[in-house]
This record gives structure tokens, C-alpha cells and sequence, in this order.
């Protein structure tokens, strides 16, 4: 058996921040601005017009007594009741729905906060757990901090406000592989034992024993990561284990 839909009223939305205290959407096809819905089961683009005397949104199946009424957002927003089907029809059908406004649903929107607020709390959380090295590597990485010039509380402080702000971000950090080397790559700079030359374009080795040029950084690319990325692979796994020695 076929579910029937319970008609109801619906309110829709503009998608600008800052919505216009009146904005009046266009509601008939014309060549300025064709307003068309393609039919994919007869394969033809049916043109739209709202009349409010009509029992239909396509203007082909509309009879020549059309009465046009504009259709107006009031601060942003548009009631429409559930005893006007056809305006919610075409509505649905309508060219910007989706790109200048859109339907409330508030049960679909307080689900989306819900998960929102979710990620947060999980990132918050995962923050809070971080050890001072954790920490000290995710602030080299996501920062470029100096931690020397930093207090562990202002560095605890700045990883859980970012985890707040960009929890998708934070999370996606702590769980690369690549981070925790990334952060040792950091410190082997830090600590002078490797060094930019030629304007942060060539990576040299500078231990007592060991002056020569590791690699060079491709346009573009991200140097602390190249030199992670080196020392990952087969060739830089010896020269890892030997700047790992040399650190303080």
C-alpha cells in the first residue's frame, strides 16, 4: 500500500547570513530567468509558474485564468500552510531551492547540531588527554610553535581551543600516523641538527660529524613534511635513527 503524506505547514529559510528584510523570489518562467524542472519521465524541462488559482506549479498544465501573486520572504523567512499545496510544490521544484533558500526542518537541523556539538565534546575530550609530548608535537605541527618560547599552560590552552573550533581537524590530527614524526622532524630544527638553506628551498644535515644536503623541498610543498615523508622510507630510515641520537 502506498503511504500517504499527511499534508502540513511548512516554513522556508534564505541562505544569506544576513537576510534582506523583504526579498521577492522569482515565480514565473521567462527568458531572464527561466525557471524550469526537467521531467525525467517524459524527458522535458516543464516550465514553472505559481498562480494561486491553480492546481498546479507547471505553467503547460494550467488553464489560461492564472492569477500571479508575488512570493515574499519577510526577514528571511516564508510560512507557507499546509492548504497551500501548490505554492509547496513549487517551491519544491523551484531552481533555487537549495542555493538561495531552503526548507526548515528543524528536527533535521537539531540533529545536525546535535552531531556538531558531539565532535566537539569528543575532541575536547581527546584534547584534554594529551600528554605534554603529545601536546608539545601537535603545537610544532598544527602551529609552528617555538615551544621553548610557550608555558605548557598556554600550550595546553591553544590546542583546546583549536580542538573547539575545528574538532573535525583536530581530530583527523591525532590520528595521523605521520604526526608524531612530523613533530620529531620539527624538533630536529628546533635543535639545529638539521638546517634550511637557500631560503628554506634546500634541507642540510648540521651535526658535528654530518654537513651535507638531505634533500631539496618541492615548490610548494610543505618542508616538514617532505622531510618526514624522507625519513618514513627506505632511504631515511638509517639517517632518522641517526638524528634521533643527537637529540638533547
Amino acid at each position: 500500500m502506498k503511504k500517504v503524506k499527511t499534508p502540513k505547514d511548512k516554513s522556508y529559510k534564505l541562505k544569506k547570513d544576513v537576510a534582506p528584510l523583504s526579498y521577492m523570489l522569482p515565480s514565473r518562467n521567462s527568458r531572464r530567468l527561466p525557471l524550469l524542472h526537467f521531467d525525467t519521465t517524459k524527458g522535458i524541462n516543464k516550465p514553472l509558474r505559481y498562480a494561486v488559482n491553480q492546481k498546479t506549479p507547471f505553467e503547460d498544465e494550467q488553464d489560461g485564468n492564472a492569477i500571479l501573486e508575488p512570493i515574499i520572504f519577510e526577514d528571511g523567512f516564508l510560512f507557507v500552510p499546509k492548504n497551500n499545496p501548490v505554492l509547496q510544490e513549487f517551491l519544491h521544484y523551484h531552481p533555487q531551492n537549495g542555493t538561495v533558500f531552503v526548507e526548515v526542518d528543524n528536527e533535521k537541523d537539531a540533529s545536525k547540531e546535535v552531531e556538531i556539538l558531539n565532535i566537539e565534546v569528543d575532541a575536547l575530550i581527546e584534547a584534554r588527554k594529551l600528554n605534554i609530548e603529545q601536546v608539545e608535537t601537535l603545537s610544532r605541527v598544527l602551529f609552528g610553535h617555538d615551544i621553548s618560547k610557550f608555558t605548557t599552560s598556554e600550550l595546553k590552552r591553544d590546542i583546546l581551543i583549536f580542538a573547539k573550533r575545528d574538532p573535525h581537524s583536530f581530530m583527523n590530527a591525532i590520528n595521523d600516523p605521520m604526526l608524531k614524526l612530523q613533530g620529531k622532524v620539527a624538533l630536529f630544527f628546533d635543535q639545529n641538527i638539521l638546517s634550511f638553506r637557500n631560503n628554506r628551498k634546500d634541507v642540510f644535515y648540521n651535526t658535528s660529524s654530518n654537513k651535507k644536503k638531505m634533500l631539496t623541498v618541492p615548490y610548494g610543498e610543505d618542508p616538514i613534511y617532505i622531510v618526514s615523508s624522507f625519513l618514513k622510507s627506505d632511504d631515511g630510515i638509517e639517517a632518522l635513527k641517526m638524528l634521533e641520537s643527537k637529540l638533547e
